[in-house]
């Protein structure tokens, strides 16, 4: 049985929406970075702004991208039937499936901006082979 393509990646960050929480994440990332709790939002966001890296990585790729906030996320998808997912995570949209793309686990494990864009492109390749 083939697998459907991948329509769209769904980007969660470990952290919750709003001004408020993001003034928060902003003090904890200066204050206490190396306890900061969003590995993904290191990986593509520096202290003010989206990493030059990544937003081109983000504006020269093919496929359909969302970034949410993790209770933007459980909002948005609740009807969807899921797994309990532990955050940051990407997850691939299909024609008839949401399902993991790259854990959190595997998240965690990166370092540069570089490994995150790599890992993306790697698993895109095998998807799409």
């Amino acid at each position: 049985m083939t697998k459907d393509p991948i329509r769209k990646l769904v980007f969660v960050y470990n952290a919750d929406s709003g001004i408020k929480n993001g003034l928060l994440d902003f003090a904890h990332k200066i204050i206490s970075p190396r306890t900061y709790e969003c590995r993904l939002c290191e990986l593509t966001f520096g202290t003010f702004a989206e990493k030059s890296l990544w937003k081109k990585f983000r504006q020269d790729h093919k496929i359909e991208m969302e970034f949410l906030h993790k209770d933007e996320f459980l909002k948005t998808y609740a009807s969807k039937f899921m797994p309990a997912y532990t955050f940051p995570v990407i997850l691939e949209i299909t024609a008839h499936d949401l399902d993991l793309f790259l854990g959190a686990k595997e998240m965690n494990a990166l370092t540069e901006t570089q490994e995150l864009i790599n890992a993306i492109q790697n698993r895109l390749a095998r998807t799409s082979s």
